[in-house]
């Protein structure tokens, strides 16, 4: 088997459908078959990160469930039962296959602040250097639905960013994008490239064919546009398919390949972690007179701004709206609510912006999904 030298670290993202049987359980075949071709990928000289669902499927019946559990409580509880088994099945896996598995349980929260996200960057770099396959998963025994990635398609693609991935699998229990939804529309047609999420793809994305997943198309959508906003290509296929991780990596694979332009501005770890982790604070109004285009080409002014919303310090990172209120950007500010809204235009001469350049990202609503 051949390595492609353009990518070395892959991020790939197993969905409960891809490792459960018809009754919702953890299927043993289908993770030995998924752990199995990640060892070849390994045996190769690739770097891999799993970002694995599985562990409700894998729990509720020793909860004593005889089906998955609808209620917050009960989903818990079955998590905590379940990502144990997991990853003792995925341990015993890899190490008859001569390579070890760690696990990483995380929430929003730790993304959301910029020292434990440093700390989780480390943590998975040190880990992928030493040949060990790092498996992340959100805490779901301990996560509230507000303070939720949402899912784990917004996870792996996140996961990817912060690690410097140079390729995001997704595998699902479909080939990969359409046109249409297949389940209704028997022309649908696969898109075996795209270079860029249009209104029309985001409207032909659907919801999740799955009872065990938690992410439909739209989801997967989501988490490409991170990607791709990240300098990350990705690609959706079917999971169970022979040799799809493979096949993908050589581009040889039947799914949608999502490729970057050559004049495509991807961002940095900095402004990776300010449009999708970080949280914001307050907001923060321009001034009709605001030159709004210039934004990102010129630093933030006090004199920029008509009207501070909300309370925040120093450091914090906030919305930044327009004159007709639409969100127009997130930015790190250098001063706080309070001296905001002291700021006279006459008398004030501050030396330093509201928000620098290099903390300030522009245009989310435009490209990027909006709240992750």
């Amino acid at each position: 088997m051949t390595y492609n030298k353009e990518i070395k670290r892959l991020v790939i993202k197993i969905g409960s459908s891809s490792l459960t049987s018809t009754h919702g359980e953890i299927s043993r075949k289908k993770l030995e078959r998924l752990v199995d071709d990640v060892a070849k990928l390994k045996d190769i000289g690739y770097e891999v990160l799993l970002v694995s669902s599985g562990a409700v499927a894998a729990g509720y019946r020793k909860l004593g469930c005889l089906n998955r559990p609808t209620s917050l409580p009960e989903k818990q509880a079955a998590a905590s039962i379940g990502q144990g088994l997991l990853m003792e099945a995925y341990s015993e896996l890899f190490l008859s296959n001569g390579y070890v598995a760690s696990q990483i349980l995380i929430t929003r929260e730790d993304f959301s602040d910029e020292n434990r996200y440093n700390n989780a960057r480390n943590t998975a770099n040190v880990l992928l250097e030493r040949g060990i396959v790092p498996i992340f998963n959100e805490n779901d025994t301990v996560t509230v639905n507000r303070l939720k990635f949402g899912d784990n398609d917004t996870l792996s693609a996140k996961v990817a960013g912060l690690i410097d991935a140079d390729l995001l699998i997704i595998l699902s229990d479909i080939d990969g994008l359409y046109d249409g939804d297949p389940r209704i529309n028997k022309d649908a047609t696969l898109l075996r490239k795209v270079e860029e999420i249009t209104p029309e793809i985001d409207a032909a994305a659907g919801e999740s064919a799955s009872s065990v997943g938690t992410g439909g198309m739209k989801s997967k959508i989501d988490a490409v546009k991170i990607a791709m906003a990240s300098g990350i290509p990705a690609f959706l296929g079917r999971a169970g398919t022979p040799n799809i991780l493979l096949k993908a990596i050589k581009k040889q694979a039947t799914g949608t390949y999502f490729q970057l332009k050559s004049n495509s501005v991807n961002l940095n770890h900095k402004k990776q972690w300010i449009a999708f982790n970080s949280g914001p604070e307050g907001e923060v109004v321009l001034s009709e007179t605001a030159d709004v285009s210039m934004l990102g080409e010129k630093q933030l002014l006090p004199s920029d701004i008509s009207q501070v919303i909300g309370e925040f310090k120093e450091g914090s990172v906030v919305k930044i709206l327009d004159y007709e209120r639409k969100r127009i950007g997130l930015g790190v500010v250098n001063y706080s609510s309070k001296q905001l809204k002291a700021y006279d235009t006459t008398e004030d001469k501050w030396e330093e912006e509201v928000v620098k350049n290099d903390n300030l990202v522009c245009h989310l609503e435009s490209s990027l999904p909006v709240g992750v």
